[in-house]
């Protein structure tokens, strides 16, 4: 297995049966798997983080 990579903000990796995945900083599976490093950079390098929504500044007004 080989050292994961980080494309476009996700981590490619190698799975022990030699199969190829796409994971999210955490390590969450986001997609795969894929039969060669190749396919899976392509998918990360379309795929866009989900980002949180800003926080609020100041006391909520309920």
């Amino acid at each position: 297995m080989s050292e994961a990579k980080s494309v476009n903000g996700f981590l490619i990796s190698q799975a022990k049966d030699g199969q190829w995945w796409v994971d999210s900083a955490g390590g969450e599976n986001i997609a795969g798997p894929f039969p060669t490093e190749a396919s899976a950079i392509e998918v990360a390098s379309v795929l866009e983080l989900e980002h949180p929504a800003p926080k609020r500044r100041g006391k909520d007004k309920s």
